[in-house]
């Protein structure tokens, strides 16, 4: 993983201008390791440097908004998809990566170069014209013109797709900071962004944050996003913060993986698609749950916790739901994280898995592909 380093420039280094794209990329990796602050730097580069800023306007990539504050546009939100899963499909990836495979053929949306009899109801759009003219020409001996029958009719493979609803759980608590694993989960998001976008259509995809609470997260949100800072530090930690009536400060750098439960259950319920599932990232074990309209914020982390959130989990499988969770135990080998996963996995019929932040990318897109194999009731 790269090491960069965020800091404002101070003219001792000599500038070499890019172009608005690579100025644009490098901008979007501060943007996902730092957050949404990294733009206010761009009032500053507009008064230090115009031409670049004016660059980066007129390549659609960033733009002012009403407040007169530097957002990046949809396209410059769809580039950094693209490029962080450009970034998955690099040379060690493109033999575990790709469509989605299912037993049942038909009138789907990938084409294979393989071939097939035409059979009726295939699609006319699926014709292997060369192969189909071969066929005519062996059984006639060659010859013009030539007269294609019925048998002669040769048509690409198809692989049945099926749609599935997806919502990826990504942890924003403080830990989350720590040796950029945020930074590295969030391009994993941004890339299932762009992969469903762009291969699957029909799918549907939604990433929630969670922490003391849980909040859905656009795709710009996304992008502006960063882990929650901590705010106590305290060795022990139970307090009780009321949802209804929730006092002025809030320390919101727990990990509430209950609550993310909860939500991407709510928001699966209302798909139709026959493939539901949940992919979980996170670092740590939970820390915070919800009950009796109240959510518990406890640390050390608590069975109380474990337990409330296990309970969510079986829940959500007995809907139906599948739940894939990634632990990241890369600084540090968190014995109580693996035995928490691997419990949620025992209780779901789910999977756990166990990793560093550099190989998240390409077990996260295993596992979102593993989950739609199932052929969609029709």
């Amino acid at each position: 993983m790269p090491n960069y380093e965020y800091r404002p420039f101070d003219g001792s280094e000599e500038f070499t201008p890019q172009s608005a794209d690579a100025v644009f990329d490098q901008l979007s990796e501060y943007l996902t390791d730092f957050g949404e602050d990294v733009l206010d730097n761009l009032e500053r580069w507009e008064e230090e440097n115009p031409d670049l800023v004016d660059a980066l306007v007129k390549r659609g990539l960033v733009e002012k908004d009403g407040e007169g504050k530097y957002r990046v546009t949809p396209k410059g939100i769809k580039r950094v998809e693209s490029k962080a899963l450009e970034a998955l499909f690099d040379a060690r990836g493109k033999d575990k990566l790709g469509k989605h495979e299912t037993r049942h053929r038909g009138a789907g949306q990938t084409v294979h170069e393989e071939t097939k009899a035409y059979e009726y109801g295939d699609p006319v759009s699926n014709l292997n014209l060369h192969e189909t003219m071969k066929n005519a020409m062996v059984r006639t001996g060659g010859g013009t013109p030539v007269e294609i029958a019925e048998g002669d009719f040769v048509v690409h493979d198809s692989e049945y797709q099926t749609a599935c609803a997806t919502v990826v759980l990504l942890d924003m608590s403080g830990s989350m900071s720590r040796y950029g694993k945020y930074g590295q989960a969030k391009k994993v998001a941004m890339a299932l962004q762009g992969l469903v976008r762009g291969k699957y259509q029909g799918d549907f995809l939604k990433t929630v944050g969670f922490y003391t609470y849980a909040s859905p997260l656009s795709e710009k949100e996304l992008l502006y996003s960063a882990p929650k800072q901590v705010s106590i530090y305290d060795p022990q930690v139970r307090l009780t913060i009321p949802l209804d009536r929730p006092p002025g400060f809030v320390p919101e750098h727990f990990t509430n993986i209950h609550a993310g439960l909860q939500f991407a259950r709510r928001i699966l319920k209302k798909q139709p698609a026959a493939n539901r599932q949940i992919i979980v990232i996170t670092d740590g074990e939970p820390t915070a749950h919800i009950e009796d309209r109240s959510i518990k914020l406890i640390y050390p982390p608590s069975p109380r916790s474990a337990a409330a959130t296990l309970k969510e989990a079986k829940r959500c499988a007995n809907e139906g739901i599948h739940i894939s969770s990634f632990a990241l135990v890369e600084d540090y080998f968190y014995l109580g994280l693996v035995n928490f996963v691997q419990k949620m996995a025992q209780v779901t019929g789910g999977v756990a898995a166990y990793c560093n932040a550099d190989d998240l990318g390409n077990m996260v897109v295993e596992s979102f592909q593993q989950g739609r194999k199932k052929k969609r009731a029709m």
